[in-house]
C-alpha cells in the first residue's frame, strides 16, 4: 500500500501534517514516533531471542 504513494503523495502528507500540527509540534511527533519505533525494534528483537532461546533448550533436551 505505502509503496504506491510515490514523492508526490509524501509530499503532500507532510504538508497536510504541518498544516495540521504546525511547526512547532511536528519535531515533537517526529521524535515520539522514533522512539515508539525504537522500543518496538527492541521488544520484537527480545522476542526473537527469547524464542530461539527456547526452542535450543527444546532441541537439548530432545537429543
Amino acid at each position: 500500500m505505502l509503496s504506491n504513494i510515490g514523492i508526490p503523495g509524501l509530499i503532500l502528507i507532510l504538508v497536510l501534517a504541518l498544516i495540521v500540527f504546525g511547526p512547532k509540534k511536528l519535531p515533537e511527533i517526529g521524535k515520539a514516533f522514533g522512539q515508539t519505533l525504537k522500543e518496538f525494534k527492541k521488544s520484537t528483537r527480545e522476542l526473537t531471542d527469547d524464542f530461539e532461546t527456547v526452542t535450543n533448550e527444546e532441541k537439548n533436551k530432545l537429543s
